[in-house]
């Protein structure tokens, strides 16, 4: 019995395979706007997606990450600068986008800019720190979305959005599981609306992956910059010790179980923006595969039981 269903599962997962494998044709004459180019996957998407032949514009934050860009990529790549929280700076790269892509539309929009800090206990933060972060990661991608919405409808053609794991399950405070949630929640809503025209709306959910968003150094700094400047009664709640001990878990956890092939996710958003039949959803990493994700289906009980057993023991009970 148990072979059989072995057996029909290895059938399924072939036959997804030669599903998923063709691609679209005419690559050199469908344009695709990238956010968040500056580094990390966004940066190697650009590349890739040019080397693929693809027209690509890629949005930077600054000027450096479109200078290295046109340096290594082909003519065929246009860097522009976004500001993913100003309008005026979103709608001057629609405008843009308009101008160059005429009649046949935007083939691709991959929403990937995004930030991680602050990050820490909900109570170590203001309001405003939540603020910083779904301007960015939630705001910023519905308002790219929707300035580019009507030329990806008149291309038939899809929007790529980045969410995370951590959007399909909250085990840190702070507004970064918060923007995720929501940018699953617009992903969702978006796709029923857009079927319609014959728009496809995609998913991205990556694990650990060794970028700045796992840097041990730029969390070791987050903290200790979130410590210094909370009220005094708060720091006496969790005590010294909590602060050290989190800190070596950033140092020693998290680089451990950081994968460094960025590829696997830059490969999950190629497929995305080429394959003729995209998945809904691609969660990278096998942390999020065999871990993260199977949790998320947890009763609360569970997950809840799981996550506490690890957690920092605080000075104050």
């Amino acid at each position: 019995m148990y072979l059989y269903l072995v057996g029909l599962l290895l059938l399924y997962y072939v036959y997804r395979w030669f599903r998923e494998l063709p691609r679209v044709p005419d690559k050199g004459n469908k344009y695709v706007y990238i956010t968040g180019c500056d580094s990390g996957f966004g940066n190697l998407l650009a590349r890739h997606l040019d080397s693929k032949g693809f027209r690509v514009i890629a949005a930077c934050f600054s000027e450096k990450g479109e200078e290295d860009l046109r340096k290594s990529c082909s003519p065929n790549l246009t860097t522009t600068h976004l500001d993913v929280r100003s309008q005026d700076s979103v709608a001057k790269v629609a405008a843009m986008i308009k101008d160059k892509v005429g009649e046949r539309g935007l083939w691709a929009v991959v929403n990937n800019a995004g930030v991680s800090l602050p990050s820490g206990p909900c109570d170590w933060l203001t309001i405003d720190d939540y603020k910083s972060m779904l301007d960015v990661n939630l705001n910023g991608v519905i308002a790219v979305t929707l300035s580019v919405v009507p030329l990806i409808k008149k291309a038939r053609g899809r929007v790529v959005n980045v969410a995370s794991v951590f959007g399909r399950i909250s085990v840190t405070g702070g507004p970064y599981t918060i923007s995720k949630y929501g940018v699953e929640a617009f992903n969702d809503s978006l796709r029923l609306s857009m079927a319609p025209f014959g728009v496809k709306v995609l998913c991205i959910e990556p694990g650990f992956f060794k970028t700045n968003v796992t840097d041990s150094a730029i969390l070791t700094k987050n903290v200790k910059y979130l410590w210094e400047k909370m009220p005094q009664e708060v720091r006496d709640d969790y005590g010294t010790e909590f602060l050290e001990k989190s800190l070596a878990v950033l140092k020693e956890k998290v680089e451990k179980i950081s994968d460094g092939d960025l590829m696997k996710v830059v490969g999950c958003m190629e497929h995305a923006v080429s394959a003729v039949r995209p998945r809904h959803r691609y969660s990278p990493g096998w942390d999020a595969k065999l871990f993260w994700l199977p949790l998320s289906y947890m009763p609360t009980c569970v997950s809840d039981y799981i996550m506490t057993s690890q957690a920092i023991p605080i000075a104050k009970k």
